[in-house]
């Protein structure tokens, strides 16, 4: 995977008090397991300790999160090579345009610019769709994710005296929080302890350093229509 497709921004509340988040996560999935929403709503913790999670890169962070989205990525592979496909035939004809457009006639030059056109809406279509539907189903990987991670993070929060968990995965000004500390920060020892509880197996190492954001490949996308005057 060389670049990537749609970022996807996970949204989840900004604050999220430990009493709110059990509440939250019951009720925002329905069907989830009843095993897990009570164990969600028993964590509840009395601590007066404040931590941080960043959610967004926990939930990538997980076994069960790198794998899903890497079988996300390789799903997608084949609608990236359509994308680079029609990509490259039209800046084989745009510069076609650019450096034969004078010595064409001009019929031949507006039937070209015509077709550019044409195949740029066509491009631009496709493009909406395939990111329309990349984040639609990174989404879905991840709510589910999240609907488990929920009394994970609930457990520990109760097991290690904190009242209160604020969510850091908007930067400010995007999100609340200015700064936090990597003492307060918890994200680390959750995915750890999601990963023991899943029993996921960690993915294969990778043959370079790779982020544990999900990533799909995509050609440049191209920003407006050949004028056809």
């Amino acid at each position: 995977m060389k670049s990537t497709l749609v970022r996807f921004l996970m949204a989840v509340a900004v604050t999220l008090s430990v009493p709110a988040f059990a509440q939250s996560s019951s009720s925002s999935a329905p069907d989830a397991p009843s095993a897990a929403r009570s164990e969600a709503t028993d964590a509840v913790s009395n601590g007066t300790k404040l931590g941080t999670i960043n959610i967004e890169q926990a939930i990538y962070a997980t076994n069960e999160g790198q794998r899903a989205f890497e079988a996300l990525n390789t799903k997608m592979q084949p609608k990236q090579t359509e994308l680079k496909k029609m990509s490259d035939e039209l800046d084989g004809l745009k510069k076609q345009l650019n450096t034969q457009g004078s010595k064409l006639s001009d019929m031949a030059r507006g039937d070209l610019a015509k077709e550019i056109e044409q195949k740029q809406k066509t491009f631009d279509r496709e493009m909406q769709d395939a990111r329309d539907d990349f984040q639609s189903q990174n989404n879905d990987v991840a709510q589910k994710i999240l609907q488990k991670m929920a009394p994970v993070i609930m457990k520990y929060a109760a097991d290690h005296d904190f009242g209160i968990i604020i969510d850091t995965s908007n930067p400010w000004p995007q999100g609340p929080v200015l700064f936090a500390g990597p003492a307060v920060d918890i994200t680390k020892p959750v995915v750890e302890a999601y990963n023991a509880k899943s029993g996921v197996a960690a993915p294969a190492a990778p043959a370079k350093p790779a982020s544990t954001r999900p990533t799909s490949t995509r050609p440049a996308t191209h920003s407006g229509t050949t004028s056809t005057k």
